[in-house]
């Protein structure tokens, strides 16, 4: 969506785009489809807007919409709202110039490069010609473990619960906190057992200034090690000034990629194995009041968080049984609950993907997974690399598909500068 909109900017009156889609809604996706009030975005409205170059763009369409309800930028709005929002932003650039952009219900089984353009073909037999074809799914989730005995949280298998039984939720993400959310909204009562292997929660935003950081400041190609201790210490001489470290945290936002791209493999490999979970509840935060609802619930004992390792699952009676191994233990526990939520995160080997239009990219050689396998291979420009090692002249690829070069590529402000950069490359004179 974010790279038609940025696209159809163009005045080009030959411009023509198709997207694709099998639900055949734009804007909405994983995330801005959740229907509950508590599931919101968790950067403040003042950072969500659709285009870099006007970063009050979200802010004024709120005002616009939702006059007077909002008293500052720094509020964190439902996710349905800001999906709603997406949806407006195509809206109005299609309107610019009408029937420039077509909208198709239906699911991308294959791609392929032919002549100089690309040929789609779709789910119900048909293929759709173009001279670019672009990868733009966003994130997948995992299916849920144990078989199908846990849940995703608001599928078709979260049916309504007793409001006093025992809940399990693996994982202790932002994922998790939308399972808790929705508990809440239905106003459940019985225990809530939160499990993950490091038992660490999100922490919560708070509207502090970002601190300004040099470039020639940050050691980039430097060891994990020694990156590690240059942040500890910039978080303490910063507090010690009266500073926050989300200041600290928000201020290498800027440098984030670059730095993930100035390591060697091991040091990326290092980073997802060791440091990623305690960079996750500090870079992805919670609106303050579900922090603290959050915090309340944990202190009630309503909510128990467990740093152990998940083992497996079965059936026992009506209910389930799921087996755990607390962290520093070689002991096992089981714990019978009325159901578990696997609320795991996204896919993170690419390999494992359920799209078939990536399992063909793969299958055919026209795509390789990146080296480590959290998306697919591309180059400088957003362009798919094959098998064989080859930069495809007509492919290119957005979004958190392009993980392995960029790592951070999954929150709209970095999404947007990508596809603000690759609308500009792909409308230039060839």
């Amino acid at each position: 969506m974010l790279l038609a909109a940025h696209l159809l900017r163009s005045d080009d009156p030959d411009l023509r785009i198709t997207l694709i889609e099998k639900q055949g809604r734009f804007g909405q996706g994983l995330a801005y489809s959740a229907l509950q009030r508590d599931h919101r975005v968790n950067v403040p409205a003042r950072g969500m807007s659709a285009f870099a170059d006007e970063p009050g763009h979200f802010w004024t369409w709120l005002q616009q919409h939702q006059p007077g309800k909002y008293a500052s930028s720094w509020v964190f709005v439902p996710r349905r709202l800001y999906g709603t929002y997406l949806e407006d932003v195509l809206r109005q650039a299609a309107s610019r110039i009408p029937g420039r952009l077509v909208v198709l219900s239906e699911e991308a089984e294959a791609l392929e490069t032919r002549g100089n353009g690309v040929s789609v073909r779709l789910g119900n037999g048909t293929s759709v010609s173009a001279r670019w074809g672009v990868l733009a799914v966003g994130h997948e989730t995992q299916p849920a473990r144990g078989r199908g005995i846990a849940v995703r949280a608001g599928s078709d298998q979260d049916t309504p619960l007793d409001p006093d039984a025992p809940v399990m939720i693996l994982g202790s993400g932002l994922s998790m906190v939308d399972a808790w959310v929705s508990l809440s909204e239905a106003r459940h009562r019985g225990p809530i057992t939160v499990v993950s292997r490091n038992g660490l929660l999100p922490l919560a935003h708070k509207d502090v200034s970002t601190l300004e950081i040099d470039a020639a400041d940050v050691p980039f190609g430097k060891s994990l090690s020694a990156l590690t201790h240059w942040f500890r210490k910039l978080v303490r001489d910063t507090e010690a000034l009266g500073g926050n470290w989300r200041s600290v945290v928000d201020g290498l936002r800027p440098y984030n990629q670059r730095l993930w791209q100035s390591w060697p493999k091991t040091e990326k490999r290092q980073f997802l194995r060791h440091i990623r979970p305690w960079w996750n509840v500090h870079r992805h935060r919670l609106p303050p009041d579900l922090h603290e609802g959050l915090v309340r619930a944990i202190e009630a004992g309503q909510v128990r968080l467990v740093a152990a390792e998940f083992m497996g699952i079965e059936r026992a009676g009506e209910g389930v049984r799921a087996t755990i191994r607390p962290r520093g233990s070689a002991a096992r526990q089981s714990l019978d609950v009325a159901r578990v939520y696997d609320c795991g995160g996204v896919s993170v080997d690419v390999r494992a993907s359920a799209n078939p239009i990536i399992q063909q990219l793969i299958h055919t050689g026209a795509a390789r997974p990146d080296p480590m396998h959290i998306g697919l291979d591309v180059d400088d420009n957003c362009a798919l690399i094959a098998e064989d090692g080859t930069v495809s002249p007509r492919v290119r690829v957005v979004g958190p598909l392009t993980r392995g070069r960029y790592f951070e590529i999954e929150a709209v402000p970095d999404i947007r500068v990508q596809c603000a950069a690759l609308a500009k490359s792909l409308l230039a004179p060839s």
